[in-house]
């Protein structure tokens, strides 16, 4: 399977609204959240990817279809931890799950920016509890810090985040790490 992580292009922004939308549906069984009087969760920052220069959009594509999608800012929640990146949504399809299309777009992420990174996951997402702290792991050689109850990482349902800070080093072009 050839695997590719493709920047979202603005005329491609209806495709991610669409593709975030079935994403919150998904998620809200964790964060119980409703949807508008529209029937739409809404994404408020989506216009954002194309107008902040701190904003990254990205298609995960396996033999060039639809895998899902990853974003990225640089708005840090865990205000007392100086950092680069907030992984803000990750979101791989049904079918592309437990083949490694995850691994690799965050492998690919990775590459493409190396630094300080931070993300949050819902402690009720079990699939996303066991495959973040796997991967970053993988990456970071096992150096991660978990923080818990960190002030402003709260989900809709208030549930406090477990927020996982990581520093990943710069690797060479084409290079993906491996677990040992």
């Amino acid at each position: 399977m050839q695997l590719t992580l493709d920047p979202v292009m603005v005329y491609e922004k209806p495709i991610l609204a669409n593709l975030l939308e079935k994403y919150d549906y998904e998620f809200s069984q964790y964060d119980l959240r409703d949807v508008t009087p529209l029937g739409l969760y809404g994404y408020d920052w989506l216009d954002c990817y194309w107008t902040d220069e701190h904003r990254y959009a990205f298609f995960i594509r396996a033999d060039g279809k639809l895998a899902g999608f990853v974003m990225n800012n640089h708005h840090f929640i865990a205000r007392n931890v100086d950092g680069e990146y907030n992984l803000s949504e990750f979101c791989v399809l049904y079918k592309y799950r437990r083949c490694g299309v995850g691994r690799f777009a965050v492998q690919e992420l990775a590459r493409r920016f190396p630094g300080r990174w931070e993300l949050k996951l819902h402690p009720c997402n079990l699939p996303s509890a066991a495959f973040w702290p796997r991967v970053v792991g993988e990456i970071t050689k096992g150096r991660y810090t978990a923080l818990e109850n960190v002030p402003g990482a709260v989900y809709d349902d208030g549930t406090p985040a477990r927020v996982l800070i990581f520093d990943v080093p710069a690797l060479p072009a084409g290079k993906t790490q491996r677990a040992p």
